[in-house]
């Protein structure tokens, strides 16, 4: 019987809300629409709820985008039921949480049916986030669907090697993206080095990006959600195994074939993964090269 995982990626629309019912209805009829074993929302899923506090427009974004925080109590019994409802693994994008006076961590979530709850503070923030007070965290980790190891990192995390390397030397078979980028040029770095990490650590990948057409201070953003795969025998000669249209609100549904995962890996025309497990003792000559001290950003 053929190992499989099945992924369904919510092209997710951030839009002005009036209330936090609104997030929820659009939320739970997009899971609603899927059958697969796990379902994923995008990053910053949760800031169209900075629009529901009156006089938003005329704010600067971080002020409003501190109050997100208040729903978070609501926003995690919201999927932490639905997934147990429903059965089914739900990664809840990222939300901002608080992390004290002034500070916010952007802080992904996976909800399972069995009431579990992982969390996953992003660990290398993107200038543009540093404005909104947001923070770093330093750990990484996987977890476990009906067998399959998967890795879970969030939208410029695909763009440091070492995180995705990380996770695939932790197991990771199939990577989990969500992602929030607010311009074309944005989405294609995230995209193009996420579709690197699969051919250089012989993964697959599920790049899952919000959809905004942005109004007053809430950011736009730029969605072309895709299953990804390295590039050899028996997968797409591009190694897209499927793709979402342009910036319209949708669900791509997937399902990975573990099994063919393995087969690359072991007799694929590119090993990869293999050949840099060869190379450690060369690298650990470079390291001060790869790994140069810098400043730390707190």
């Amino acid at each position: 019987m053929t190992r499989t995982l099945s992924v369904s990626a919510v092209q997710f629309e951030i839009e002005e809300m009036s209330s936090f019912d609104d997030f929820g209805h659009a939320a739970t009829l997009a899971v609603e629409s899927t059958d697969t074993q796990v379902v994923m929302f995008p990053e910053l899923t949760t800031l169209g709820l900075a629009s529901i506090h009156p006089g938003w427009r005329d704010e600067d974004p971080a002020i409003s985008f501190a109050r997100i925080p208040e729903y978070t109590d609501r926003y995690r019994s919201m999927f932490a039921e639905l997934a147990k409802k429903r059965d089914q693994v739900i990664v809840g994008g990222s939300h901002l949480v608080s992390d004290g006076p002034g500070r916010l961590l952007n802080i992904g979530h996976v909800f399972f049916p069995d009431g579990r709850l992982l969390t996953h503070t992003k660990t290398h923030i993107f200038p543009g986030e540093r404005a909104w007070n947001t923070f770093e965290g330093d750990t990484v980790q996987t977890f476990t669907v009906d067998g399959t190891t998967v890795g879970f990192l969030i939208c410029y995390e695909a763009e440091v090697p070492e995180i995705s390397t990380i996770l695939t030397r932790a197991g990771a078979e199939v990577l989990l993206v969500p992602s929030y980028t607010f311009y074309e040029s944005g989405f294609h770095r995230v995209r193009k080095t996420l579709a690197a990490r699969c051919i250089e650590n012989q993964v697959y990948a599920m790049h899952c990006s919000t959809y905004s057409v942005g109004t007053a201070s809430l950011a736009s953003a730029w969605a072309k959600s895709s299953a990804l795969a390295p590039c050899d025998v028996g997968m797409p000669v591009n190694g897209v195994l499927a793709e979402a249209p342009q910036n319209v609100p949708t669900v791509l549904s997937n399902t990975f074939d573990l099994d063919l995962l393995e087969q690359v890996r072991s007799s694929g025309v590119a090993p990869t993964l293999h050949d840099r497990s060869r190379k450690q003792a060369m690298y650990a000559d470079y390291a001060h090269l790869l790994w140069p001290t810098t400043d730390a950003i707190v």
